[in-house]
């Protein structure tokens, strides 16, 4: 019996024993638990080159147990055999949510209405490969025959904050191919970004890719509609601008075939790749020209790993549903609205700034699958910093301040390829990586204990107590590479499926946003100066002082 839907979740037993174990677990401090060391090796696991240490959370086993009788209660387990195997888990747009299948093997076979979807998964990574091969080998020429020097990747959301953190997290893996070619991000509408980068950019020599899952989405297409103004300011023939420096990659053919890129220089994907995690499909390119084709086809190794692991390890060994029940039990039951993504790794800079859109646009929802108000928190506010910029930055605000906050801790073991030589250059760099190591570590351990010295010492000004007891989590990679970058990405998205679940809502759509573009639409005929009725009083007013300010410009 599925059992999601005929009991709401506040009301399962296993939901009000937790209930109960949040409440008498509020009034104890994590020191209360932070010697225990039989409770840290129940608290901590590994998945090939990934550790994953629930240690500093504020649980003891007995809760931990229960998180897990609560999944097996929402039926979990087959929540995800479906997710995996093509059932409508989009419920109100009616699909399936299939990312992972963009990361099977060319030997697997996944049929969804009839259709193998592997060998045209796979047929679109060889057309990756053929554009990567040719722009590498500067055989890929611009309108005057002169070879490809720097690619613009015109996008929004997930296709843009994907591909970017991924590009920045493995710049080091680049072959020497890749690193004659220059890729370039642009998303933000204004025009600002790209008026900038253009300055610097000769068209003949520079590649744009116009990355929309729906090829209508106005940021990107203003975008791409001013990078085609640049191309043709000198009297360039369009036809040939078009052929020569334009790649669209998109579901909607018949949009990017109208735009007039030609079908040559199309790259598709499919329904069923929600936009914030499709940089494993050809919204990936950028990963592949920046790093290598070999390398972006290591990421997706990475993640089908994690994906097998989602699969068919036990849900109490289960390095994603452990996580999202960690997400869980915070946020709903121990009542914490904050949670910040903490990598001590630079070239992980922007990845909280992706996790930010995968999580909360995931599960900022309050409707459940049924359509019924929720009665529970769902997902927190995510953001995020490397961490010695954040303990510069906001770190105050978690030792001191009146927030509760959760942390996940990220950081690398070793350090891969960290200047090969073996001089002084080397060893700096080896020095500074055991530093960074030893500010993660020390920065979760006071956010669990505080400063225990202080509070025994009456003599302690209140400024200077650190009262600790701020759950987080800390995982471990042995080394970042492609492949535990895909690990590690894969890892966050089935959190946020784990969650969903649990909280019984779609992680799949984003109504929200959708309403903001029809709104936005209104707006952009009202600038222009047509009557729109309905508008509240500030918007009345905001549109004319614009247009005031404005007609005096002109």
């Amino acid at each position: 019996m599925d059992m999601t839907h005929n009991v709401p979740r506040a009301e399962l037993s296993e939901w009000c024993y937790l209930q109960g174990k949040a409440k008498a677990m509020q009034q104890s401090h994590l020191r209360d638990l932070a010697h225990d060391l039989d409770r840290n090796n129940q608290l901590t696991f590994r998945a090939g080159s990934l550790l994953l240490d629930l240690s500093k959370q504020k649980m003891d086993i007995s809760i931990l147990k229960g998180l897990v009788k609560l999944a097996e209660a929402v039926d979990l387990p087959k929540a995800i055999q479906g997710l995996l195997s093509g059932e409508t888990v989009n419920n109100t747009e009616n699909r399936p949510a299939l990312h992972s299948a963009l990361r099977l093997p060319v030997t697997a076979s996944l049929v969804l209405n009839g259709q193998d979807l592997v060998p045209a998964v796979h047929d679109s990574l060889a057309k990756m490969s053929d554009v990567v091969s040719r722009i590498h080998s500067r055989q890929w020429r611009g309108f005057s025959g002169r070879a490809i020097t720097d690619v613009v990747n015109i996008g929004v959301g997930g296709s843009d904050l994907g591909p970017f953190m991924a590009c920045q997290a493995l710049t080091e893996f680049a072959p020497e191919a890749a690193n004659r070619l220059q890729v370039h991000f642009v998303s933000s509408i204004d025009g600002t970004q790209l008026s900038d980068l253009l300055g610097s950019l000769r068209p003949e020599t520079t590649l744009f890719i116009l990355s929309s899952k729906s090829f209508t989405t106005i940021d990107t297409m203003s975008n791409a509609h001013t990078a085609l103004q640049w191309m043709l300011k000198d009297g360039v023939d369009k036809e040939s601008v078009l052929a020569h420096h334009f790649i669209g990659i998109s579901t909607n053919t018949q949009k990017m075939t109208a735009w007039g890129i030609p079908e040559s220089s199309q790259i598709v994907f499919w329904e069923w790749v929600g936009g914030r995690f499709s940089l494993w499909s050809a919204i990936g390119l950028p990963i592949a020209l920046k790093v290598g084709m070999a390398n972006f086809l290591s990421m997706l190794a990475g993640a089908h790993f994690m994906d097998e692991h989602f699969k068919t390890e036990p849900l109490a060994t289960n390095l994603p549903v452990l996580l999202g029940l960690v997400g869980v039990w915070n946020a709903t039951f121990l009542d914490i609205h904050a949670h910040s993504i903490l990598p001590y790794d630079g070239r992980l800079k922007f990845f909280p700034s992706y996790l930010t859109q995968l999580e909360m646009e995931s599960n900022g929802k309050s409707v459940d699958k049924s359509g019924q108000p929720v009665a529970y928190n769902t997902c927190p506010v995510l953001w995020g910093e490397v961490g010695s910029n954040a303990q510069h930055a906001f770190y105050q605000l978690l030792h001191q301040g009146t927030q509760a906050v959760s942390c996940d801790f990220i950081a690398p073991v070793r350090r891969y390829k960290a200047y090969p030589d073996s001089g002084e250059a080397h060893k700096s760099l080896q020095s500074q990586h055991q530093l960074t190591l030893a500010n993660c570590l020390a920065q979760s351990r006071v956010l669990m204990l505080g400063d225990a010295s202080t509070d025994s010492d009456e003599n302690t000004p209140n400024f200077k107590r650190y009262r600790g007891n701020q759950p987080s989590t800390t995982l471990l990679l042995d080394e970042l590479t492609p492949h535990t970058l895909g690990a590690l990405v894969a890892l966050y998205e089935h959190k946020v499926f784990v969650m969903s679940v649990l909280w019984d809502v779609n992680p799949f759509d984003q109504w929200g946003v959708e309403l903001g573009k029809k709104i936005a639409d209104k707006m952009t005929q009202a600038l222009a100066g047509e009557a729109i009725d309905g508008f509240d009083a500030s918007t009345q007013h905001l549109l004319k002082v614009i247009a005031d300010i404005t007609a005096g410009g002109q």
